[in-house]
């Protein structure tokens, strides 16, 4: 979001998490997200300190550095634009803001009116999964940003119904559910580097399982990129690659 809003020359300080866009690989590192330096975000001296919200990582202890603080709640596309414009307003580029919001709500309208005309395909998005194994499945629920996503593609989340945002479930459920789309992002935690041939082996773990729609259609697919996990502007890129593989034939 920050880079998106022209303010990357202005970053003192990063995640080791954090490594897109690519210049920003090269800034300082702050620790990762669950376990940030206090002392390294102390010494950068930064006039503002963007923090994710977290029900496993407490904010308090950054906020008690008294620093200018603001915690951001990205789980949701509502949150995201959100997001960009408290970033923007506490940046001093609130215009910039509200352009990138903008921008980013046509994307996804002109999506949503190609997909608008056709049938909601029964779609899965794995985000966990043991590796190599059909076992301790984490779909993505109800309330993600994802589930969004799916259904502005053109897809029905036939685990919408999920009150948790990524939700673990079983096997058996799965088949009864008969999905018509697969999107396995499960053993993908390291999206670069991914070869074809993991990418097969990932499809092959399904084809053990011919009666489910998705298998016997060919749609169940790999995936392998930060822009599916990482709320943002990107969002948009997220959205048209589910359309692609939901419905091809709108032409994206």
């Amino acid at each position: 979001m920050i880079y998106a809003l022209g303010l990357g020359g202005r970053v003192v300080g990063v995640t080791t998490f954090c490594h897109y866009p690519p210049e920003a690989a090269s800034k300082p590192k702050i620790g990762n997200y669950l376990q940030p330096n206090l002392e390294t975000i102390v010494a950068l001296r930064p006039d503002l300190v963007v923090v994710e919200m977290s029900g496993v990582r407490r904010p308090e202890r950054i906020s008690s550095l008294h620093l200018n603080v603001i915690e951001i709640d990205d789980s949701t596309l509502a949150g995201i634009f959100d997001s960009i414009v408290r970033i923007g307003n506490a940046a001093g580029v609130p215009g910039r803001a509200a352009a990138l919001n903008q921008s980013i709500r046509s994307s996804l309208d002109e999506i949503r009116r190609r997909t608008a005309a056709l049938p909601r395909r029964r779609t899965v998005f794995l985000v966990g999964r043991a590796p190599g194994r059909l076992e301790d499945l984490i779909a993505a629920g109800g309330s993600s940003y994802l589930n969004e996503l799916i259904s502005i593609a053109g897809g029905h989340n036939i685990f919408e119904g999920s009150a948790a945002a990524y939700a673990r479930i079983s096997l058996e459920d799965f088949l009864a559910r008969n999905p018509e789309v697969i999107m396995d992002m499960g053993e993908m935690s390291q999206t670069a580097g991914v070869t074809e041939a993991a990418r097969r082996a990932v499809v092959a773990l399904w084809d053990r399982y011919p009666a489910i729609a998705a298998v016997r259609e060919k749609r169940v697919f790999a995936v392998a990129s930060d822009y599916f996990v990482v709320p943002g502007p990107r969002v948009v890129e997220a959205a048209r690659a589910f359309t692609r593989m939901i419905h091809p034939e709108a032409g994206l």
